[in-house]
């Protein structure tokens, strides 16, 4: 009797559970987690399935043999057509709030309803798209056919053709377009054997990594062909910092955020202080667990300074001898100095240039940082027939006060690959520019495209193309390039906190050599980006975030790597 009044009491429990979460779905704007299928949504603890759909996916876990035998489609032809349902569903879904109206059935894998985005029903939408299989999809079939799809297993870096067993067996998988490959790609020996022989022929279709004048170089890193950072001094970036230290004969001044130990760096500078080069450091502790390296950076220094505060020291510079100057975007840490993350970085032989930059370091040494400091008396310095203006936060206010007119005076295009833009005044400068027929574009890094400060819906609301990069190093640079002309770059992100309150350095280039590289580097990263994510967003760590689940980086902070996190299982 006991037992069965105990049974009685749970069955009235699951039931009531039951009811609660179905109440909680029908009554409540929720966000979509994941779209594990056209047809399977992930909201909260539930799986969405839309009912009465046959519809394709490029899911290679999910077996569609069924299907195709019953629509006499062929395995790859369903991947193809699949693959651009997929991009159907990612296009209305991908990270909105939506309304659950439930049919009333449920098993237990999931609950069928539908959902609806802005009143319009999904299921609607999919059934018109013309890729439910029950109606006329024969518009969509030909489209698919026109596609060229491979299977890229991220772990081994090669790619496969769509029916190759290899290719369908390896776990760490992403499907994507030919041409949007990694540089670096492989491919399968038994699925690509021509290819194989083409390769041996195939020059690197990659971009120069740097642009020389006798004063001023600029380095541009490429986040598309190193998959997985090291601690080797691999970048050509770093190899100019490499030789500027083994070369100083007086002084180090450095300005960082955090350090991730670089031998070669590590043991130059100690044979510089060993040599009698006096070594200075002001470094950031706000952010501290990510470089958990910097003491043992800081521990060489003759002199160190931080601010310790939760206001960003940002910097990232170098001063050596008091003659010349590395700045830009570049961390001093594995990501940065091994070229796994795109960063602008700015070398300059200038004592003027110099004795700015030591103007603003000498304040931070001296213990003065964020609102506490001084404005140096910033002026252009003009080397080799190149303008080069130093600016520093948040004293400045670079952006309100330099960087917006700049925007306001293009002409032609505007062109930005950043980390993040959060900032009102620059956004709105940008759309008003894109309304008087300015060419605007904009790279933004996956990490920071979905918080309630990010400004990317409200840019692509305003008609101005933002692409999502879909790499797993992070896209770090923080530049503008304007009408061949203008390059501002540094380490400020476009940001309220980067103009107003952070340390942080800038300088705007006026030049159209440089200016004209970084926009055709620019265009070569946009080239690489699908156009798929003109519209939808990238996980920083996913399978559609190419290398990002086999790269040992936690490349969304949210303390899982890899396989760990749910973006790649």
């Amino acid at each position: 009797m006991q037992i069965n009044k105990i049974i009685s009491i749970l069955i009235t429990f699951i039931l009531f559970a039951g009811f609660a979460t179905f109440e909680i779905l029908r009554k409540f704007d929720l966000p979509v987690l994941e779209i594990i299928s056209p047809t399977e949504i992930r909201i909260k603890n539930e799986i969405i399935c839309i009912p009465d759909i046959e519809i394709f996916t490029s899911n290679l876990n999910k077996d569609q043999s069924e299907l195709e035998n019953k629509y006499n489609i062929d395995h790859e032809t369903a991947i193809k057509l699949g693959f651009l349902t997929d991009n159907f569903a990612d296009d209305f879904l991908s990270n909105k709030r939506i309304k659950v109206k439930l049919t009333g059935e449920v098993n237990q894998n999931c609950v069928f309803a539908d959902v609806y985005v802005n009143k319009q029903s999904y299921r609607e939408q999919l059934i018109k798209s013309g890729f439910e299989l029950k109606g006329d999809f024969s518009e969509q079939l030909k489209k698919a056919r026109k596609l060229k799809l491979v299977i890229l297993n991220h772990k081994s870096n090669k790619y496969h053709k769509l029916n190759c067993k290899y290719g369908l067996l390896s776990h760490d998988n992403v499907i994507l377009q030919e041409q949007h490959l990694p540089d670096n790609a492989k491919p399968c020996k038994f699925c690509h054997v021509e290819k194989m022989n083409l390769n041996k022929n195939k020059s690197d279709n990659t971009f120069p990594q740097v642009i020389s004048g006798r004063s001023v170089k600029i380095y541009l890193t490429d986040m598309t062909t190193k998959l997985k950072p090291d601690n080797k001094c691999s970048s050509l970036a770093c190899k100019c910092v490499l030789n500027q230290i083994n070369n100083s004969k007086t002084s180090i001044d450095i300005a960082l955020y955090g350090w991730d130990n670089t031998p070669e760096i590590f043991n130059a500078l100690l044979k510089a202080k060993t040599r009698g080069v006096k070594i200075r450091i002001v470094y950031d502790t706000s952010q501290n667990s990510h470089y958990p390296d910097t003491d043992i950076l800081v521990s060489i220094a003759d002199v160190s300074s931080t601010d310790n505060a939760k206001i960003l020291m940002h910097n990232k510079f170098m001063i050596f001898d008091n003659k010349s100057v590395i700045t830009g975007s570049m961390n001093f840490s594995k990501t940065g100095f091994s070229g796994f993350n795109s960063n602008c970085i700015v070398h300059i032989n200038s004592t003027e240039v110099a004795q700015m930059f030591l103007e603003e370091f000498e304040q931070m040494i001296n213990g003065k940082f964020h609102l506490n400091k001084g404005k140096i008396k910033h002026k252009t310095v003009i080397l080799d027939n190149t303008k080069i203006t130093p600016l520093f936060s948040p004293q400045d206010r670079i952006i309100t006060s330099q960087i917006i007119p700049l925007i306001y005076s293009a002409k032609s295009y505007i062109y930005i690959p950043a980390f993040i833009i959060t900032h009102d005044g620059f956004s709105k400068a940008l759309t008003d520019a894109k309304i008087r027929g300015v060419d605007v574009k904009i790279i933004v890094d996956a990490s920071n495209t979905i918080s309630s400060r990010s400004k990317v819906t409200f840019l692509r609301q305003a008609g101005i193309p933002v692409k999502i990069e879909n790499y797993a190093g992070k896209l770090h640079s923080k530049s503008i390039i304007i009408d061949d002309k203008y390059i501002i770059t540094g380490s400020m992100n476009f940001s309220n906190s980067g103009e107003n309150k952070n340390d942080e350095n800038s300088i705007i280039i006026e030049s159209y050599r440089f200016a004209k590289y970084y926009r055709e580097f620019f265009e070569y990263l946009w080239n690489k980006i699908p156009d798929k994510y003109l519209k939808q967003f990238v996980r920083a760590e996913s399978k559609e975030s190419i290398g990002s689940c086999n790269d040992g980086i936690d490349n969304n902070f949210d303390g899982k790597i890899d396989t760990y996190d749910n973006g790649c299982k």
